[in-house]
C-alpha cells in the first residue's frame, strides 16, 4: 500500500483486491497504520479462495462521495474485515441533505458497506464511523458474522441505520456496540435465522423488524432470536412495524429475550400502523401477520409511561404473543406507566408491570 498521504487510494486496494481473488487459497490485504483517503471500493467474486482485508490504520470516504455504496461487496465466500482499524464515512456533510425518508425521487447517500450474496462473511474489531447513509447493508447473504464491531455516528444523524438486513440467511451480530441516529439493527424482509446477542444500542431508534408491508411480494421474516442486549437512551426499544393497508407479508418465530432497558422510549412496541411523515395513501389495516412472538425478561427504565404497546392489525390479528417477566419502572410526569394490547390477546407469564394488556 502506498504512505499515508493525502491523495486516493481506491487504485491500490482494487489492485491488491485483483491480486488477491485470482491467487489459490487464502489471501490477505493489510490496510497499515495511518490515514488514506479512498473513493468508492467495488469488488465482486467468485474468488479463487478466502481473502480477508485487515484494517490497521483509517480510511476515510471523500466529504462529496456520491452513488449508493462506499466499500461494496458483491459474490464472494470465505470473506473476512478485520483489525482495529476505522472506515470513516465523514458523513457530516450529507446527513442535512439526506431526505430519503421523506422523498422516494432522492439522490441516494452511499452506505459506508454494503455486503451482497456474501457467504461465510466475517466482520470483526473494526469500526464504521459517521456514514453518509446506514452503516451497513446486508443482502442475499448467507453465514455471515459482525462480531465485536463498533458503529459510532451521532444521535442526529439522519437515516444512519447501523446495521440493516434483507432477504439473508443466518446472520449472526455479537458483541457488538452500536450508536446511531436511526434504527440500531433493522431487519427487513425475507430475513431468517438471525441471532443477535450482547449488543449495546444507543443513541439510535432501537432494534427493529420492518418497516413491512410497503412494498409488493416482500418475503417472509422468520427465526429471529435477540437476547442479552442493552439499550440506552434510544427513541425505542424492540419494535416491529408494519405500514397500514399496503401489501401482505408475515413475521414469525420471533424472540426478545433478556434485555435490558435504560430510559428508552416505547421499550416494547408493536406498530401496524407505521405510517411516517404522513405517506400512508391508503385507508385500511395492515395486511402483514405477526404470530409467534415471544418477549421475556425485559426490565429496566422506561423514558414513555405507555412502556408496552402492541398495536396488532385489525384486518391480521397477531397469534400466538406471550409477554413473561416484564418489568420496566417509569418515574415521569406523564401519569401511571401502562401497557396497551389492540387487536392481540398474549399469553402473560410471570410479572407485567406496567399492568395491562390482560
Amino acid at each position: 500500500m502506498a504512505k499515508p498521504i493525502q491523495v486516493r487510494h481506491e487504485h491500490a486496494i482494487l489492485s491488491a483486491w485483483k491480486e488477491a481473488c485470482a491467487a489459490t487459497g487464502s489471501s490477505k490485504i493489510l490496510i497499515p497504520t495511518g490515514t488514506f483517503l479512498s473513493g468508492v471500493v467495488s469488488v465482486a467474486g467468485p474468488c479463487k479462495g478466502g481473502i480477508e482485508i485487515e484494517v490497521q490504520g483509517t480510511l476515510q470516504a471523500p466529504p462529496d462521495l456520491q452513488g449508493e455504496g462506499w466499500f461494496n461487496f458483491d459474490h464472494v465466500d470465505e470473506f473476512t474485515i478485520s483489525g482495529k482499524g476505522t472506515f470513516d464515512g465523514q458523513g457530516e456533510s450529507a446527513w442535512k441533505a439526506n431526505n430519503c425518508a421523506k422523498d422516494p425521487k432522492c439522490k441516494p447517500m452511499p452506505m459506508n458497506f454494503r455486503f451482497n450474496f456474501i457467504k461465510k462473511g466475517l466482520v470483526r474489531d473494526v469500526t464504521s464511523l459517521n456514514s453518509k447513509n446506514f452503516h451497513v447493508n446486508v443482502l442475499g447473504c448467507e453465514d455471515f458474522t459482525f462480531q465485536s464491531f463498533i458503529i459510532t455516528a451521532p444521535e442526529t444523524s439522519i437515516n444512519t441505520d447501523g446495521i440493516h438486513i434483507g432477504r439473508s440467511k443466518g446472520v449472526n451480530i455479537i458483541d457488538t456496540k452500536i450508536g446511531t441516529g436511526d434504527d440500531c439493527i433493522s431487519i427487513g424482509d425475507g430475513t431468517q435465522n438471525l441471532k443477535v446477542s450482547k449488543v449495546t444500542c444507543g443513541p439510535g431508534h432501537g432494534i427493529s423488524i420492518g418497516s413491512l408491508g410497503r412494498y409488493e411480494n416482500e418475503e417472509p421474516v422468520s427465526g429471529i432470536t435477540v437476547t442479552g442486549c442493552t439499550l440506552t437512551n434510544t427513541m425505542n426499544g424492540v419494535r416491529i412495524k408494519s405500514w397500514p393497508a399496503q401489501f401482505g407479508g408475515s413475521a414469525s418465530d420471533i424472540h426478545f429475550e433478556d434485555i435490558t432497558m435504560e430510559n428508552v422510549s416505547n421499550p416494547i412496541l408493536i406498530d401496524q400502523n407505521y405510517c411516517p411523515y404522513g405517506q400512508c395513501n391508503d385507508k385500511g389495516p395492515s395486511k402483514v401477520k405477526i404470530s409467534g412472538v415471544s418477549i421475556k425478561n425485559i426490565k429496566g427504565t422506561s423514558a414513555s409511561a405507555l412502556s408496552v404497546k402492541l398495536d396488532c392489525s385489525s384486518g391480521f390479528p397477531c397469534e400466538n404473543v406471550e409477554l413473561a417477566d416484564i418489568d420496566l419502572a417509569y418515574s415521569g410526569a406523564e401519569g401511571p406507566a401502562k401497557s396497551e394490547c389492540t387487536n392481540v390477546k398474549p399469553t402473560i407469564t410471570g410479572k407485567l408491570n406496567p399492568a395491562g394488556c390482560q
